[in-house]
């Protein structure tokens, strides 16, 4: 560093020193802005790797179809609120698609489990045996049903922990019981391993599997048989989604016979879709706190210029007298936007110490999943100097156009 530049500095901080309240107060914009921004950064972030978490526990490359158009002549309809697909449709989707690995369905209903004295209400899912494969369910104690219970229409259930906590006692051993699912009894042959919430917020491990034939057949009941509330379907690679999901809209058309001008009777995403749209809501919202915290950035630099002009009027006969014993324009505007460039420096580091401090309080306070990346302490530092500099620019310029003879006069 230039000797000159190094004794600039020295005397930019003496003199900060010298005001240090009001220095102080003039950084803290800075400091707050930059804590803000690595905050709610560091939310958003966190926000995003928890939904991709969420996303993953759906299954590898999942495709989901649901009966019922989203919109259909002009009136939006919720998705499975018609009986538009059926087992003979995922049996033919796996049959004419060779880059579907796996075709499954489901059917749901939420009713009242019963162990002995306790009971709970949860959703009781009616599927296939490759549902489990397709969501890559596993199994903290027993196993599946297999093709034969579903041939059978076998009264065997698999339940969540969640349904675990609910009608067992701590320490029993749920495979092997006995529970009742609307009066109808069934024996606990698997327990699935945790899933957590999915990316919709619901409880996954919530949830008892029966045999989907089971189901049609002893619990739910049908007008249509062999309808089904959702069909899942999965290829081996995720490049193939795309035209896997343009082979399906074609085989479910033709085989529901609706032609070209009329609106699909279904409604298809994949795990991509589901996983852009809540990273879509995230991103919206990290902008938008980003943007709010910005602002305390920019209060922080309006703060630091307006502190500056009054040094600047305070310091006109030093000004003055610098300029007569042989100080250029350019020693003056570059003492100037030192000055401002230290305070937002040292606004900056407060700023992320502030800022990181901060995130690990929400994680720890409320629970939030945040995430502190290099890349964002460091774009937030820049842009603190950057708020420095362009604040500083004008009184520093001010101070350095000064006339010597006129400042030396200035009382």
């Amino acid at each position: 560093m230039p000797a000159f530049v190094w004794m600039t500095v020295l005397t930019a901080l003496r003199i900060l020193r010298r005001n240090r309240l009001r220095a102080g107060l003039t950084m803290l914009g800075i400091v707050i802005g930059v804590g803000a921004v690595i905050v709610m950064v560091g939310i958003g972030e966190g926000a995003k790797r928890a939904v991709q978490a969420q996303i993953a526990t759906m299954g590898t490359n999942v495709i989901i179809i649901w009966p019922g158009a989203t919109t259909v002549s002009g009136v939006r309809s919720s998705q499975g609120g018609a009986v538009t697909l059926t087992v003979a449709d995922a049996l033919d989707l796996r049959k004419k698609i060779p880059l579907l690995a796996e075709t499954g369905w489901a059917k749901r209903d939420a009713m009242q489990i019963v162990n002995g004295n306790k009971n709970w209400n949860g959703p009781i899912n009616g599927i296939s045996a490759s549902y489990l494969t397709i969501r890559d369910w596993s199994f903290s104690s027993g196993g599946p049903f297999t093709q034969a219970d579903l041939d059978s229409a076998a009264r065997v259930a698999l339940i969540g922990q969640t349904i675990v906590d609910n009608l067992f006692e701590e320490g029993e051993e749920p495979v092997g019981a006995v529970i009742r699912i609307k009066n109808v009894p069934f024996r606990v042959i698997g327990v699935l391993s945790p899933k957590g919430q999915s990316a919709q917020g619901s409880d996954q491990d919530d949830v008892i599997f029966i045999p989907f034939t089971t189901a049609e057949r002893k619990v739910f009941g049908t007008a249509f048989l062999g309808s089904i509330g959702a069909m899942f379907a999965s290829t081996d690679r995720a490049e193939d989604l795309p035209e896997a999901v343009d082979r399906i809209r074609e085989v479910l058309r033709a085989r529901h016979r609706l032609q070209g001008e009329q609106n699909d009777d279904f409604t298809v995403k994949t795990q991509v879709d589901i996983g852009r749209v809540q990273e879509g809501t995230g991103q919206t919202l990290t902008v938008m706190l980003f943007s709010i915290a910005s602002v305390s950035l920019l209060v922080g630099g309006i703060g630091i210029m307006n502190i500056l002009l009054v040094s600047v009027t305070e310091r006109t006969r030093e000004i003055g007298v610098r300029m007569a014993v042989g100080a250029k324009r350019g020693h003056v505007l570059m003492q100037f936007l030192i000055e401002a460039m230290t305070l937002s420096l040292l606004g900056g580091v407060l700023g992320i110490v502030l800022g990181v401090i901060g995130a690990k309080l929400t994680t720890v306070v409320a629970g939030w999943p945040t995430v502190i990346s290099t890349d964002v302490i460091v774009v937030a530092f820049v842009f603190s100097l950057a708020v420095g500099l362009f604040f500083g620019l004008y009184p520093a310029n001010k101070a350095s156009r000064l006339n010597p003879i006129e400042a030396l006069r200035y009382e």
